[in-house]
């Protein structure tokens, strides 16, 4: 019988609705609670564990206690093998890196983690390449090249690997940030290593690739026609990147770089905004969202800008979605859809079809988007 390690990181992509960025620390976790915010990853791990419900009574899955792994796996219909210690309502890292090295040494076939990138530097530190791994996406940034593009993707891949039917693994990167850097409006990425991957091309995402110094005149002309575009009594809520912040500057406003920003009648009304600002905001009023695509993974949402959430999604309407990507971006995916991972899976499929992108001045293009 064939062994499953799972992983769960309770915390992860807690910060995201709230604004926050991360979870990185138990100061920024206790603020994130203090906003409401709530715990995405064990149903996502749940997600992807219903895809596995097949192969019930062929694998045993290896986990922790509580919201560690035990309660996602019975939660899903399993009847995993528990070990460890942890006390429930207040893990940390390492939590993390001790059920990935007691996993690990139980033999296991693959460890199935759900996180961001900061679970997968503690698997990293954990496993050092010696087991392979996937991760099932939960985190608010996640950079890395580790995860599938959403959870039933990771159960599918998974359920392939554990029948034998997908043997492909690849070294993949392992990519941080400096979540205080990030608050503060400074993007400093760093690469700390690399695990072995269960790989499918089509179904994992691929580290996040950097917007090129050379494109700088192509975003000031896709700034231009977004700008002239603009209408009257119209909120515009803003993501976040280095694609969307010229059209704050095309208005002569500054724009945080990292956060959600909304601009009326050329005027910054609100910046940094988190999920229950947006709603306030829009309640009532006519509003656009303008969103960019992650360079090498191609998501438009569900990545870095989890304020736009799927309730302001639904009020603000998927036809008044407005994406913009530069030339090269576009050309980095080398034929590939773009994504939508909201954590609903109707507004994914509202998303889902064939898109307009603002490439240029007077320029668009039509890309497909797809969820799974």
């Amino acid at each position: 019988m064939k062994k499953l390690g799972l992983i769960v990181n309770p915390v992860a992509g807690m910060g995201g609705r709230v604004g926050l960025k991360g979870t990185d620390g138990q100061e920024t976790l206790d603020k994130a609670r203090e906003l409401g915010a709530v715990s995405i990853a064990p149903s996502r791990a749940v997600e992807a564990l219903m895809r596995l419900v097949s192969l019930k009574d062929s694998i045993e899955i290896i986990t922790y206690p509580h919201e560690m792994g035990e309660e996602e796996a019975r939660g899903a219909g399993f009847d995993p093998t528990v070990i460890g210690e942890i006390t429930k309502g207040n893990t940390t890292s390492n939590d993390t890196r001790a059920a990935a090295k007691e996993i690990m040494m139980l033999g296991v076939d693959l460890i199935l983690f759900a996180g961001g990138d900061g679970t997968a530097r503690d698997i990293h530190a954990a496993v050092n390449g010696k087991v392979p791994v996937l991760g099932i996406p939960a985190g608010v940034k996640i950079q890395s090249g580790v995860f599938a593009i959403n959870p039933t993707r990771a159960g599918d891949i998974a359920v392939k690997y554990m029948k034998g039917d997908l043997t492909t693994v690849q070294e993949l990167e392992v990519m941080d940030i400096d979540e205080e850097a990030y608050r503060n409006n400074r993007l400093s990425a760093r690469l700390y290593g690399y695990l072995r991957v269960v790989y499918e091309e089509a179904l994992v995402q691929g580290s996040k690739e950097a917007t090129r110094g050379s494109e700088e005149i192509r975003l000031e002309a896709i700034a231009s026609e977004v700008v002239e575009g603009m209408e009257v009594d119209t909120l515009y809520i803003i993501g976040p990147g280095t694609t969307t912040r010229p059209i704050a500057k095309e208005l002569g406003l500054e724009k945080t770089l990292l956060g959600v920003d909304v601009i009326e009648n050329g005027s910054l009304v609100a910046s940094d905004v988190n999920e229950k600002m947006l709603l306030t905001l829009i309640e009532g009023k006519r509003a656009k969202i303008i969103v960019t695509i992650i360079g090498g993974q191609g998501f438009i949402l569900g990545r870095g800008n989890q304020q736009i959430s799927p309730e302001v999604i639904r009020s603000v309407g998927e036809k008044n979605l407005i994406i913009v990507a530069s030339p090269g971006k576009l050309a980095n995916l080398k034929g590939r859809t773009l994504l939508v991972d909201t954590g609903d899976p109707e507004v994914d499929k509202m998303l889902t079809g064939y898109r307009k992108v603002i490439i240029g001045y007077a320029r668009r293009s039509v890309y497909k988007v797809r969820a799974q």
